[in-house]
């Protein structure tokens, strides 16, 4: 009885081990982050918007889009051989660390100010283009637990141009120029693939101005 106690016990810490290594520590992640400053600043608020904002995005999201980038699920040109080395606890640290700092706002123009915050509170009925709100929260805060980032304060013209990489894969998967890494239902996919120029630039530049947390 006692051998088989032992036995299960042990089954169950090497069960549990993994998961334990995938748990991130930002006190970790900021001393691995020295080569991504270059891009993203020290802390992930990105002076740019040819660079995205890591800045309080979500670790589940985060980690998932570092993992994509290492294994080519996500290709980007800038980011080649940046994390060939790293490790998934590397990964994990990065983005933990990177999630737990506090977001700048990037801020919105006035220009379709007003067709941008109809189209991420409301979508498009007509279109069926559904309300950005139901994943990516009111405040642009996301939902950490469900991996759904938070946009709130993110570059305009970055947000925009995922967008456009989204629905390109969603008509063509075959071209390169597309993004196709937001899982089996394709979310981001089916939304993108819905939306005009207009709406993309108007929701872009709404969210940008969300304060987010």
């Amino acid at each position: 009885m006692m051998k088989t106690v032992r036995g299960l016990a042990l089954v169950l810490s090497l069960l549990i081990a993994p998961f334990a290594m995938a748990a991130g520590d930002a006190t970790a992640g900021q001393g691995k982050t020295a080569a991504c400053a270059a891009c993203h600043a020290a802390d992930g608020n990105s002076p740019a918007p040819t660079f995205p904002k890591l800045a309080g995005l979500g670790e589940k999201y985060l980690l998932k889009q570092l993992q994509d980038i290492k294994s080519g699920a996500r290709p980007i040109p800038e980011m080649t051989g940046q994390l060939d080395a790293m490790t998934d606890q590397d990964l994990a640290d990065i983005a933990a660390y990177y999630d737990a700092q506090a977001r700048q706002l990037s801020g919105a123009k006035e220009a379709k100010l007003d067709l941008g915050e109809k189209i991420y509170r409301g979508g498009n009925i007509h279109t069926g283009v559904p309300a950005c709100i139901g994943c990516h929260a009111p405040s642009g805060n996301g939902n950490d637990p469900a991996g759904y980032p938070a946009l709130g304060g993110q570059f305009a013209d970055y947000i925009a141009k995922q967008l456009r990489a989204f629905r390109t894969a969603a008509h063509d998967p075959e071209d390169p120029a597309g993004r196709d890494n937001d899982g089996e239902a394709q979310p981001m996919r089916g939304v993108a693939a819905r939306m005009t120029d207009q709406e993309i630039d108007a929701v872009a530049n709404y969210i940008a101005g969300l304060k987010g947390n």
